[in-house]
């Protein structure tokens, strides 16, 4: 499938939507991958599938802080330098890129890379949606190791990361990005076809698509975009969907603490909600509670969107005075076993409450 300007604009807004928040401001990144076309370059998604099962697959990202994106932004060539330098390192040509997360600006990434080396990007991703911390993907869940790893900046610096698992090269590479300016560009879990198909949450760069396209058929027709996305949802992989909350946001605290955006957000109920929801962030919305009550919880997505534009907002853009409506959805099966829930459950982010599905909460 070869990827248009409209393909693109559908696919920002769907990433923004999965990423719960975080993964980076899309429309940097559409604007990116929009200049690869304008270029006359070609960005080619292809199924997981149809990988080879001896290719090897190199994933490429930003890690750091959503946040400092509003303020330094990428050229492309950051990603590219990881790439090629693994690439070098494993004294491999990779036969395709790929997502580590669908959300906002690494769902983009891949396709910018993809592009300017004329190589297919897999329509899959490790995450699902988007977490803070490399560890938290399927793949490492399932076996594949991280590193080796590079990260680079703007300035044309790389570090190679070879660590001993993948939580400790989480932490050697956040230290990495943060001596970067709190944002930089990653390829790691590379991996071979076979492992892709064996892994990856699949089909996630078309779903973005497919929700992006959804929401703006919904607005053109005048229907409303927001009850089109729930019947959407139990035709995929995230087979639940619905709305659990809707008022104004009266308070966001937010800093950037560690190479993560850190914060929450409070919302006071508009009729017939009642109440006040309060969502804890880091990078990603994690839990959303309302007067104390959990109503969906990590890896669930929790996403909070305009209640008037049905648009996504992700955490770096969330303001005083915002009219929004907060959507839970379940993830896919592969996410919520016991292997899963140990590296990305909700006490890996120090939360004493178990998970428990949205499709199971009052």
């Amino acid at each position: 499938m070869k990827l248009t300007s409209e393909d693109l604009r559908d696919l920002a807004v769907g990433a923004a939507f999965l990423g719960t928040g975080g993964g980076g401001n899309p429309y940097v990144g559409r604007l990116m991958a929009q200049q690869c076309l304008d270029e006359g370059l070609t960005i080619e998604l292809i199924d997981p599938a149809d990988v080879p099962d001896d290719a090897l697959v190199i994933p490429t990202a930003m890690m750091g802080a959503p946040t400092v994106l509003v303020e330094k932004l990428p050229s492309g060539e950051e990603a590219l330098n990881s790439f090629k330098s693994l690439e070098k390192h494993l004294g491999r040509k990779a036969f395709a890129t790929m997502p580590i997360e669908i959300g906002g600006i690494n769902s983009t990434i891949p396709l910018v890379v993809g592009a300017r080396l004329g190589i297919p990007i897999v329509d899959a991703d490790g995450m699902g949606r988007a977490f803070p911390e490399l560890q938290m993907e399927t793949f490492g869940v399932y076996g594949v190791p991280g590193s080796p790893m590079y990260v680079s900046d703007e300035d044309n610096d790389s570090t190679l990361i070879m660590a001993a698992d993948n939580k400790s090269m989480e932490w050697l590479s956040r230290m990495v990005a943060i001596r970067m300016g709190g944002c930089a560009y990653i390829a790691e879990y590379s991996m071979s076809g076979a492992d892709v198909k064996r892994t990856a949450v699949p089909n996630t760069m078309t779903l973005a698509m497919r929700i992006g396209r959804c929401l703006r058929e919904a607005k053109a027709n005048h229907q409303n975009p927001l009850d089109a996305l729930i019947a959407l949802m139990p035709q995929t992989l995230y087979h639940h969907a619905r709305v659990i909350f809707s008022g104004k946001l009266v308070d966001v605290q937010r800093e950037t603490r560690n190479g993560f955006a850190i914060g929450r957000a409070r919302i006071d109920a508009f009729t017939p909600w009642k109440g006040t929801m309060q969502i804890e962030i880091q990078n990603e919305n994690l839990i959303a509670t309302v007067d104390g009550v959990v109503k969906a919880i990590v890896p669930d997505l929790i996403c909070i969107m305009d209640s008037e534009s049905a648009e996504p907002i992700t955490t770096e853009e969330l303001r005083y005075g915002q009219r929004v409506t907060v959507v839970a959805v379940a993830v896919p099966e592969i996410m919520r076993t016991p292997e899963a829930l140990a590296v990305f459950g909700p006490r890996c982010f120090g939360f004493d409450q178990p998970f428990t599905p949205i499709e199971s909460m009052a």
